[in-house]
């Protein structure tokens, strides 16, 4: 841990109560949610990250968690959603778990105007926590799913907000954040389709969890390269896990993200995401993909996020079991 997140978490611990040890017991669980079981494949977004004390987090459930009644969830304290694109907040999902194949999935289920991540939170009585103008717009969408919109939380860039044993923030990220007409429905969604129009509903975002044990993780969400990567994410709190998207064109390509995670956020372990591509065969990296190219670049201790197989991370970022 770096000085800086090292006063930060003897400063906190003297004076809040969300208070944590850097050297509590316990591993940070991180499980991914793909489109196929042991692959890393073209939608994979969707994860579950698991504190010590057992409080259970969705990222990004976007295509590939097929539905609330997907086994792989269980029970979700949380939901997180980077920005409202369709491939994150979920404009459709799969018909079944492993439906399909890793290339083309079977993502049949429309999930308009609510969100899978929508449905999903208001099943498992689950908070959603966002940044910006989506928590108004999200709240509107769990009262029409039957869900309570004052689950629908917001935490501004600077801010925190807890639950269970893990402290969330949002951090900026460098990319759009329109809403498809798909999701306004009516007849203003129709006539902005019909002008090929996007609502808008603030920044996206990324997202920096601290655990229980003291690990601060670093989701990107989608993003180009940004200079809170370093000032933020790194200096005030010392993320030392990254999940970084490399899928290029939409967001950082391989090289970029090598640069974000090595010399800017510096981790000491780094989850791809985002790849946009069949990145696997029989878990392991395809060659000419861009998830190859990251993972043969990138210095820090890189994990491929595999559908359903499970790594856990100490304190200070190592992978100790799943590894």
């Amino acid at each position: 841990m770096n000085l800086k997140a090292s006063l930060f978490t003897a400063a906190l611990a003297a004076v809040s109560p969300w208070a944590f040890s850097a050297s509590a017991e316990g591993l940070v669980k991180v499980t991914p949610l793909g489109g196929k079981e042991g692959e890393f494949c073209r939608y994979d977004r969707a994860m579950i990250l698991e504190d010590p004390d057992g409080t259970r987090i969705l990222y990004d459930a976007g295509r590939t968690v097929a539905g609330a009644d997907d086994p792989r969830l269980g029970e979700i304290d949380a939901v997180l959603i980077s920005h409202m694109h369709g491939d994150h907040l979920g404009d459709r999902r799969l018909s079944a778990v492993d439906a399909g194949s890793c290339g083309e999935p079977d993502i049949s289920v429309m999930t308009t105007p609510n969100s899978n991540s929508v449905e999903i939170a208001v099943a498992k009585g689950a908070k959603i926590v966002v940044g910006s103008e989506m928590q108004s717009f999200l709240a509107s969408k769990m009262k029409a799913a039957g869900g309570d919109p004052q689950d629908s939380l917001l935490v501004r860039f600077g801010a925190s907000r807890k639950i269970g044993g893990v402290a969330i923030t949002t951090v900026p990220a460098a990319h759009s954040n329109g809403v498809s007409p798909a999701f306004i429905g009516g007849q203003l969604g129709e006539h902005m389709a019909e002008a090929g129009l996007n609502a808008y509903v603030g920044p996206p975002t990324g997202y920096v969890l601290t655990f229980s044990n003291g690990l601060a993780a670093y989701l990107s969400g989608d993003t180009g390269i940004t200079a809170e990567q370093d000032s933020v994410v790194r200096g005030y709190y010392g993320a030392k896990l990254a999940v970084i998207n490399i899928g290029d064109v939409f967001t950082t390509g391989p090289s970029e993200a090598v640069y974000v995670v090595d010399d800017l956020v510096q981790a000491v372990s780094v989850i791809p995401s985002h790849a946009n591509e069949v990145a696997t065969e029989g878990g392991a990296v395809l060659a000419g993909t861009r998830t190859e190219a990251f993972m043969n670049s990138v210095k820090a201790a890189a994990y491929l996020p595999l559908s359903g197989r499970t790594l856990a991370f100490d304190a200070e970022g190592t992978c100790a079991e799943g590894c």
